[in-house]
């Protein structure tokens, strides 16, 4: 069984940053292990601009952005293998125990197993595992599909998720319709609205079942508002019909409970449904490995070093909650590397046992514990549209930390720096808004 310092699971821009920040940080022995043939993750498909705009200040397509990150990699001959899906993160006491009885050796029961991780994989070399000080989790995430939705009707060919018309396009050179209608307005699927323009497709019009659009107002504008496609809010799709072939939808108004509005109902004929409709953090390994998952973000509860309630393992960039860009993830992925650093070096962190609570503006946080003995820059999003409020965080009802803001979308992800000489207590921390 191999022994390596630190293992990150994923080789998407959360992955490689981590790696190299470790690197940096003096912790040389890492394996990057990645399910998918060639590292880089969603980036590789992602061949519009816009990103690398706040880590690198120029604006980069996908794979630029993510080539920016293997060509270090490579540099600092940081050993990587694709085509290997991890099966299982354990424990290792049995196997610590196993090994010790084989070489007829006593194991204290105070003495530090510091390789303390078994990780399982499997690749075109067989069955593999290793163990490992830390283990770092960056699986990205994967998108919600219609079968999550239950979206009345047939089950005809024609029916795609965003991101999968996306890589058809962008890999496969494959034109999935002609006629397009959109249900949800995240960000790639107003991106894929102007890249179905842009190759000649008719989008019809796109759906939000929210009062607000769930994507990025710069998307709104460089996709939808530039090329004249319409968005709907408060509609969604009631029922999909066709054969063989999708051949139209119904869509629908909704009231405020989300439900249909009777009479509303409209048949659009298309051969073509894209939704777009949320991701979900790719986290059975992290369930299987005993990590508490936050309900709201359902990412793994962490806490300001990026470590989950399972020590060792540690989680950052879309697997721990969706990001609104990817520099976001790249620079959240480093500022773990720095922490796991930390860890594997000395074998432990600070503990973490002051609670972030919130009120019901917000959507939630993260971290969701902190130690109070350094400076931490709070994620959170808000739950609905606030217009002139103030975001406030106070412990016992002391203000320590605040944001006044014109205007709050659930779309957009908010940082608020909180000073660590403004903790006066080991009591937990309150995030409410003011308006």
């Amino acid at each position: 069984m191999k022994k390596v310092d630190a293992i990150i699971i994923g080789g998407g821009p959360a992955g490689l940053a981590a790696a190299i920040e470790l690197h940096k940080n003096g912790i040389t022995d890492i394996l990057i292990l990645e399910r998918e043939k060639q590292m880089g993750g969603i980036l590789r498909q992602c061949i519009h601009d816009g990103f690398g705009l706040t880590r690198f200040k120029t604006t980069l397509s996908g794979p630029e952005y993510a080539q920016r990150f293997i060509d270090e990699v490579i540099k600092l001959y940081i050993p990587f293998k694709t085509d290997t899906t991890v099966l299982e993160i354990a424990d290792d006491q049995t196997y610590s125990d196993d090994q010790a009885n084989s070489n007829n050796q006593t194991k204290s029961a105070n003495q530090p197993n510091t390789y303390n991780k078994i990780i399982t994989a499997v690749s075109k070399d067989g069955l593999i595992q290793y163990q490992a000080k830390a283990v770092i989790l960056t699986m990205g995430c994967r998108e919600r599909t219609r079968g999550a939705l239950a979206i009345p009707g047939e089950r005809p060919a024609g029916v795609f998720t965003a991101g999968v018309a996306q890589a058809y396009m962008n890999l496969y050179n494959r034109m999935p319709g002609k006629e397009i209608v959109i249900l949800g307005s995240g960000d790639i699927g107003m991106i894929m609205a102007r890249r179905f323009t842009l190759e000649g497709a008719h989008v019809q019009a796109v759906l939000e079942i929210q009062p607000v659009p769930s994507g990025l107002p710069r998307n709104i504008q460089q996709c939808l508002n530039d090329y004249e496609i319409p968005l709907y809010l408060n509609h969604t799709v009631t029922e999909i019909h066709g054969n063989a072939r999708l051949t139209g939808v119904t869509v629908a108004k909704v009231d405020e409970h989300l439900k249909p509005i009777d009479g509303t109902q409209q048949y659009n004929s298309c051969d073509t449904l894209i939704l777009s409709v949320g991701l979900i953090p790719e986290n059975e390994l992290s369930i299987d490995a005993g990590v508490l998952l936050d309900q709201r973000t359902k990412g793994a509860i962490i806490d300001e070093h990026f470590q989950t309630n399972v020590e060792g393992l540690f989680a950052a960039g879309n697997v721990l909650h969706v990001h609104d860009l990817v520099d976001f993830v790249s620079m959240e992925a480093e500022k773990l590397a720095e922490s796991a650093a930390v860890y594997i070096k000395e074998g432990k962190l600070p503990n973490c046992s002051i609670e972030i609570k919130t009120d019901h503006n917000i959507g939630h946080t993260i971290p969701q514990k902190i130690s109070g003995n350094q400076d931490v820059n709070l994620s959170l999003r808000v739950k609905s549209l606030l217009k002139n409020c103030k975001i406030v965080i106070c412990q016992n009802g002391v203000e320590i930390a605040s944001r006044k803001m014109k205007k709050a979308l659930p779309a957009e992800m908010i940082y608020i720096p909180i000073k660590a000489n403004k903790i006066k207590t080991m009591d937990y921390l309150e995030v409410k808004v003011e308006c």
